[in-house]
């Protein structure tokens, strides 16, 4: 698929100078030489591994900034704002989830992640009937992916019930709601449409939550992902865990380390609600937590206990959730600077050997991959060209070198400072913008014209 050489790339091993990268059809990096003279290649100054976007909800992209005024009740909250997401995605077609989807991956690609690992649940009609093709919104989701070029992990969502009562699903879930039959032929018509993309995209399962399935459909979910991406929120909300223990007798975090067979392909969404013993406990079960700063912020969810989880030597991911903002310099800056206000420290996530920047990139991109099944994370012989470039002329990185770069990228600079962007090999992004940057922007136009001000 061609060559890249850097004046700067972050390797594996560490930071290297004069960098070509030979990159094979398959997507893979197929050779690294450094102190080399740059030659016809294509040529960046600062190289990096590119994080996968480990949960997002595509169609929320659509209702940002909508939700920003407070209405009679004094106790705004993730509840209230929910409510309002289920009145807005009742006005949703096909061919809209198409258009925001390609913007919400290119917005992606131009911030500098790799991939999109798609936690998908608006499955039917307005009302609930099922598209005549089960899998039309999967299709959708697809299409965007074949336009943009982003790597794209599909997760169907099974999303049963309204709670843990197992009470039907409300008018506003009604669009998310299979049985479990009806859920398996969902992802199997799914997966076929995954078939149509590029090798490196694939799909998984996703429960949604330990109050929308039943407890008997966990074990055959996950039989069903067969060793794929395996996805859940969990631990979300205060009210959330206080549903979960008094039905079970125990919190969100203890009944799933009690009863699940948790492992390397689990991704827990969130997990912003945890006491010690259980942040410790889920670090070590080998899971992985998938954080989304921005959103848990516009949410009022709460902060992660990101310390004592990096202590106990638990993996993370990063994604953009409700897609309020895309911006992954933003979403590591959140989350570090959310363990400085709760502890009163500062570069609480650092270490002796890296630096704040250098580790929230390197956890991101090392917990990307395996959350979205794909073989990249770092930059290195036979995993895939996940990569992103910075500008070496930007104002912000004047002077700076090694860990410095990504610290000064993240906390002094902005997306705006990520030139180029690939996606197993695929070149999709220069000088900041999508190969295809206006026909999806105008697609975009489109949709929200259609949509207005529906809040």
């Amino acid at each position: 698929m061609g060559s890249v050489w850097a004046q700067t790339a972050l390797l594996e091993d560490g930071w290297a100078h004069d960098v070509r990268l030979d990159i094979s059809v398959d997507g893979t990096i197929s050779a690294i030489q450094t102190g080399v003279a740059p030659g016809g290649e294509t040529r960046v100054g600062i190289l990096t591994p590119a994080p996968a976007n480990a949960h997002s909800h595509a169609f929320q992209r659509a209702m940002a900034g909508l939700t920003e005024r407070r209405g009679p009740d004094p106790t705004d909250s993730f509840w209230t704002w929910r409510q309002l997401m289920f009145g807005y995605l009742d006005r949703l077609t096909p061919d809209h989830v198409e258009a925001i989807a390609a913007f919400v991956q290119m917005q992606m690609l131009e911030a500098g992640y790799a991939a999109n690992v798609e936690f998908h649940y608006l499955h039917h009609r307005p009302g609930g009937a099922p598209y005549d093709n089960l899998a039309e919104m999967a299709e959708r989701i697809a299409a965007a992916a074949a336009l943009t070029g982003i790597g794209l992990t599909l997760l169907p969502v099974h999303y049963q019930y309204g709670g843990l009562d197992r009470r039907p699903l409300g008018p506003g879930q009604i669009r998310f709601g299979n049985d479990f039959d009806r859920f398996t032929r969902l992802h199997e018509q799914s997966v076929r449409a995954i078939a149509l993309l590029p090798p490196d995209c694939c799909i998984g399962v996703a429960p949604h939550s330990l109050r929308a399935v039943a407890e008997e459909d966990l074990p055959r979910l996950k039989a069903l992902a067969n060793g794929a991406p395996f996805h859940m929120h969990l631990a979300e909300q205060v009210a959330e865990v206080d549903e979960v223990k008094a039905a079970t007798g125990a919190r969100p975090v203890e009944w799933a380390l009690a009863n699940m067979a948790l492992d390397e392909t689990c991704c827990f969404i969130h997990c912003t609600q945890m006491q010690p013993h259980e942040t410790t406990g889920l670090a070590r079960s080998r899971a992985v937590a998938g954080l989304c700063p921005i959103t848990e912020s516009s949410l009022g969810d709460g902060i992660f206990d990101g310390v004592r989880w990096f202590d106990a030597g638990g993996a993370i991911a990063i994604g953009s959730d409700s897609n309020i903002r895309i911006s992954l310099s933003e979403e590591l800056r959140t989350l570090d600077y959310s363990q400085r206000l709760r502890d009163r420290s500062r570069a609480a996530l650092a270490t002796p050997e890296k630096s704040t920047g250098r580790r929230l990139l390197d956890e991101a991109a090392r917990g990307g991959a395996r959350v979205s099944g794909r073989n990249s994370g770092a930059i290195a012989v036979g995993r895939l060209a996940d990569m992103l470039a910075l500008d070496a002329d930007a104002l912000d990185l004047i002077g700076r070198t090694g860990d410095t770069l990504l610290d000064s990228w993240i906390f002094a600079g902005d997306d705006r400072i990520v030139t180029d962007v690939w996606s197993a090999g695929r070149h999709l992004g220069t000088n900041g913008r999508h190969r295809d940057h206006e026909a999806i922007v105008a697609g975009w136009r489109r949709t929200l014209a259609e949509l207005g001000d529906a809040l």
